[in-house]
């Protein structure tokens, strides 16, 4: 299985539209920097938690 395989993409996309909505709603304006941010350290933290889930599972 590649690298690429276990991305959280679409989990990021979804916390970057959500959070940009959210502010939409709530603001009247969005802050695309600030979701994008988010977004990606979201994005970072589930990989590292399929990874660690992954090697925990294997041993």
């Amino acid at each position: 299985m590649a690298f690429s395989d276990n991305l959280p993409i679409s989990e990021s996309v979804g916390v970057f539209i959500g959070i940009t909505g959210f502010d939409w709603l709530s603001e009247g304006q969005a802050e695309p920097l600030k979701a994008a941010m988010t977004a990606i350290a979201a994005g970072a933290l589930i990989a590292i938690a399929r990874h660690w889930l992954k090697k925990r599972h294997e041993e």
